[in-house]
C-alpha cells in the first residue's frame, strides 16, 4: 500500500488523483488539504479517511473540526498546516495539486522531510527551480511532473537518458484563441476565456492557457526539469492535443508520447513511477482522428508566451515576478476589474518596474512575490 498526501483535493488534479486512489485500491490517503470548498472537502475526508487535514482559513478550520469530530481527524489551517500536510510523517509522496505560489514552501518542506514530489504546482520551478532540484538531489527524492506536457517529455526520455538532447518539442493547444490577432481579443469577455477547447481545468489555469502565459510557465518548468537551456526548448501548437510533447535527440530522432487528453494518465504514471498501471478511458483512435496538425505559435498576438522567454532569460528573481504579475492580474480579470488584454499588461509593467535579484534565496523569492501584489494592488484599486 503506498501512502500519499494531496495538496489541493478539491480541485481539478486533486479530485483526479483520489479517482485513481478509488480505481486502483492500493493507495492510502494520509494527509490532504483543500482551498475553500468545505463541503466538497468534508465529503473526501469521510471517504478517504486520513490523519490530517488542512484548509486555508481558521474559519473553515473551526467550521471543519466540527463537522468531522466523529472521525478524530486532526484539522491543520494555514500556511503552517500546508507544511503540516506536505511534511506528514506517514506519507511517501507528495501531489503538489494546489495553485500558485503558495505551493512553494510546503514543497520545500516535503523535499526536506525525505517525500517524492508528484508536481503539479508548476510555479514552484518557476519562481525557484534553481533552489529546488539541488534541493531534491541532496535529499535523494524524485521530482516526478504531473502536467502532461512535462510528463511526456519525462517518458519520452526513458530508456534514453544517456543520449543527449537537441530540443524539448513542448506542445500546446492553442487555447480558445487560436489564430486570432491582437485586435480580436481587445473585447473578449471572461466566458470567452474559459471555454478551452480540450482540457477540462481549474479557472486560473485555463484563464492562463488563454493567454499562453501557462505554457510560458511550462517553458521555464522544462528547464530546470530537464536541465537544457532555454534555447532547446521551442513551443509547438498542436491543436488537437494528442501530442502531448516530444524530445530531439541529437541525431534527429524525436520520441514523442500521445494519448487523449486525460489528465489521470500523468498523475497515474507519477504516483507509480516507474510501472505503469491500468487505466480506463477512451483510447486514441487515430482512425476517427484522421490528422495531427502543427503550426507555430504566434508571439505578437500571445505576449505572455514572449514575456515568458524574456524573463527566463533575465534570470535572477524576474520569474517570480512574472509569475506574481500574472497571479494578480488573473484574479482582477476574474473579479471582472480589469480587461483580457490588460493581463499581460500588468504582467510587461511590474517586470519593467521591479527590483532585480540576480541569485534570489527562498526568502527573497517570497519578498519578491509579497511587492510585485502590492505594486499590482496599488494601481488598480477598487
Amino acid at each position: 500500500m503506498k501512502k500519499i498526501a494531496i495538496l489541493g483535493s478539491t480541485g481539478s488534479i486533486g479530485t483526479q488523483t483520489l479517482d485513481i486512489v478509488r480505481t486502483q485500491g492500493d493507495l492510502q490517503v494520509t494527509a490532504m488539504s483543500a482551498g475553500h470548498n468545505i463541503d466538497l472537502f468534508e465529503q473526501q475526508i469521510r471517504e478517504f479517511l486520513p490523519k490530517n487535514v488542512a484548509v486555508w482559513e481558521e474559519k473553515d478550520a473551526l467550521d471543519l473540526k466540527s463537522r468531522v469530530a466523529d472521525l478524530g481527524v486532526k484539522v491543520h489551517y494555514g500556511m503552517e498546516g500546508l507544511i503540516d500536510i506536505a511534511a506528514d510523517p506517514d506519507s511517501e509522496i507528495l501531489v503538489t495539486a494546489i495553485v500558485g505560489m503558495i505551493g512553494l514552501r510546503p514543497t520545500v518542506a516535503a523535499i526536506q522531510s525525505g517525500k517524492n514530489i508528484a508536481l503539479a504546482n508548476k510555479e514552484t520551478l518557476v519562481t525557484a527551480g534553481h533552489l529546488i532540484m539541488p534541493m531534491a538531489k541532496e535529499y535523494d527524492v524524485l521530482i516526478l511532473p504531473v502536467d502532461s506536457e512535462h510528463s511526456a517529455i519525462f517518458q519520452s526520455l526513458n530508456g534514453d537518458r544517456m543520449n543527449r538532447i537537441d530540443k524539448i518539442l513542448l506542445t500546446a493547444s492553442g487555447g480558445p484563441f487560436r489564430g486570432k490577432n491582437r485586435g480580436e481579443l481587445a473585447n473578449v469577455t471572461l466566458e470567452d476565456a474559459l471555454k478551452h477547447p480540450n482540457w477540462a481545468m481549474g479557472r486560473k489555469i485555463t484563464i492562463d492557457s488563454s493567454t499562453m502565459v501557462n505554457k510560458g510557465l511550462e517553458v521555464m518548468e522544462a528547464k530546470w526539469l530537464f536541465g537544457v537551456e532555454l534555447e532547446q526548448i521551442e513551443v509547438v501548437i498542436q491543436p488537437q492535443s494528442v501530442i502531448h510533447s516530444m524530445v530531439q535527440y541529437e541525431d534527429g530522432s524525436i520520441i514523442a508520447q500521445l494519448g487523449t487528453p486525460d489528465m489521470r494518465l500523468p498523475i497515474q504514471y507519477a504516483l507509480y513511477y516507474p510501472r505503469r498501471r491500468p487505466l480506463g478511458g477512451k483510447r486514441l483512435d487515430f482512425g476517427a482522428l484522421g490528422s495531427i496538425t502543427f503550426e507555430k505559435p504566434d508571439f505578437d498576438t500571445f505576449q505572455g508566451l514572449a514575456l515568458a522567454y524574456d524573463a527566463m532569460r533575465a534570470g535572477g528573481n524576474v520569474p517570480t515576478i512574472f509569475n506574481a504579475a500574472n497571479e494578480a492580474a488573473v484574479a482582477l480579470f476574474l473579479d471582472r476589474k480589469i480587461s483580457y488584454l490588460q493581463i499581460t499588461e500588468i504582467i510587461e509593467n511590474c517586470m519593467k518596474n521591479s527590483a532585480f535579484i540576480e541569485a534570489p534565496k527562498l526568502e527573497e523569492i517570497l519578498e519578491t512575490e509579497k511587492q510585485v501584489r502590492e505594486l499590482v494592488a496599488s494601481k488598480y484599486k477598487d
